[in-house]
């Protein structure tokens, strides 16, 4: 029983990155589905696929992006900001900026799961889970 299921999935996708891996899976729920169709959209991870849809034991299994001369990640940092002991509420006035623009910042809104630039167009703030760049 892991206590904050979002930290678990950046820490596992951090793990993966520093050790070069191509892949990693993941226990799913809809919450890191949505995030990771999020990272697939902005592309910061080459593609994923849910396993065992529909059954007790399902998984995510993401292919992480690197760059083919440098061997670089496409992903440099994942920092959770929200965790289940102080949770991290935004109004769109006060929506955060991640590398002045560069990363993301992965909002739960009212509207769903959605990048603090959609957030900002849609006037919604919420609750921030996590900065990514």
């Amino acid at each position: 029983m892991v206590t904050d299921p979002i930290s678990d999935y950046l820490t596992r996708m951090r793990n993966a990155i520093m050790a070069k891996h191509r892949v990693v899976e993941i226990p799913a729920s809809n919450l890191k589905k949505e995030i990771t169709k999020i990272l697939f959209e902005k592309g910061y991870i080459l593609n994923y696929k849910f396993e065992n849809e529909g059954k007790p034991n399902q998984s995510i299994k993401v292919a992480l992006k690197y760059h083919p001369v440098t061997k670089m990640s496409a992903i440099s940092d994942l920092k959770r900001v929200s965790s289940p002991g102080l949770r991290k509420y935004v109004s769109v006035e006060e929506m955060p900026r991640v590398l002045n623009g560069l990363g993301i910042a992965i909002i739960s809104t009212s509207k769903g799961l959605m990048t603090d630039k959609e957030a900002r167009n849609l006037n919604v703030g919420g609750e921030v889970l996590c900065y990514i760049s």
